[in-house]
């Protein structure tokens, strides 16, 4: 059975960019990589879109940036400027390529389909494959999202709608997010933030085609893409194991209150990079507790009182922007989060603490 000194089983967004990470840092040359990947060949599936707080190395992937946003709800609409911290969009399949055509170069590194086919007694693992929690009763981020062309240049492409609560909640929280990628295309995507399990919520195909009728007051289009998923907003079972390393959202890379992770797997395969060489020893990463305990406490509010989200967060962006998009993105100081938590409804997170 072959050996190898280092097996990533995933090949997604977290196990490419490891070893990708990896190879760009020479740390490949004399050491062998096997990456576990079952798909037999890669496509755009996914569209990553963060703030950049901090550079990466997926610039030539970003197929749109916006430093103007809204929040819109029935309290009123937001407009918001942040020319310090551009929001950034990633095509997968851009991703995807870059990357395997860098790996492919590498005669180290060897993409196969089953672990079994290694002997694994001597290799030192990274896992992106997070236990299967779909059935968990916990809450989740979970959406539908469709890229439509126009005839007419209907968008304006340089600003784009984080958030609408204007359309139906159903006891939970709802709201679309559209990002026009030129003035005739843009994603449009219904999200919902609720238990995985009500099947209620899942007419996705039906809520967009009202919200693109009724509310953008587009009537013909073509879908050029869909893409479909669910996000954990729960931390994953993460145990410590001898010669393994839990990467991605298995690794607690996800933020649970916003469900960003591209730029979090960014810092945390720099990290194992950097201490690849005496990686038994180093310490877990961690995206920070303060973090922790704060995402815990606003999602104890979310789920016992969904229909005050639609205020809180369009309460949570009204003045200077910076201050929420680096609490949101994990870079935050004391006193920005100071700024944010003054914004919240402080007797109802002070209850929700215990």
């Amino acid at each position: 059975m072959k050996e190898f000194d280092y097996i990533i089983i995933g090949g997604g967004c977290a196990g490419l960019s490891l070893a990708y990470e990896l190879n760009i840092n020479k740390k490949l040359e004399k050491k062998t990589l096997a990456i576990i990947e079952i798909r037999e060949k890669y496509k755009r599936d996914k569209t990553w879109s963060f703030w950049k707080v901090i550079s990466h190395n997926f610039e030539d992937c970003v197929i749109k940036s916006w430093n103007n946003f809204t929040i819109n709800s029935h309290y009123g609409s937001h407009e918001m400027v942040n020319k310090q911290y551009p929001y950034q969009t990633i095509d997968s399949g851009l991703f995807y390529k870059k990357v395997i055509d860098n790996l492919k170069k590498n005669q180290n590194i060897q993409f196969l389909k089953d672990i079994n086919q290694l002997n694994t007694k001597n290799s030192f693992i990274f896992n992106s494959i997070a236990p299967n929690q779909i059935h968990e009763p916990k809450l989740w981020q979970h959406f539908k999202g469709i890229e439509i062309e126009t005839q007419k240049n209907i968008f304006d492409d340089e600003i784009f709608n984080l958030m609408d609560f204007n359309c139906e909640q159903r006891n939970n929280v709802h709201f679309f997010y559209t990002l026009p990628f030129a003035k005739n295309k843009a994603l449009v995507e219904t999200t919902w933030l609720s238990k995985i399990n009500d099947k209620n919520l899942y007419d996705y195909d039906e809520q967009l085609e009202k919200y693109i009728k009724e509310t953008l007051k587009i009537k013909n289009y073509k879908i050029k893409y869909e893409e479909e998923g669910a996000i954990p907003l729960f931390y994953p079972i993460n145990k410590i194991e001898q010669n393994k390393i839990n990467i991605g959202s298995a690794g607690c890379m996800t933020r649970i209150s916003t469900g960003y992770t591209f730029l979090n797997i960014q810092e945390h395969s720099k990290y194992i990079t950097e201490n690849i060489e005496m990686i038994k020893k180093a310490k877990i990463y961690h995206i920070g507790k303060k973090y922790e305990f704060l995402d815990k406490i606003f999602l104890n509010v979310l789920r016992r009182h969904p229909d005050k989200m639609p205020k809180i967060f369009f309460d949570m962006f009204n003045g200077s922007s910076e201050a929420v998009i680096k609490f949101l993105s994990n870079k935050s100081n004391f006193f920005e989060d100071l700024k944010v938590i003054f914004k919240m409804p402080k007797m109802l997170f002070i209850k929700n603490i215990f």
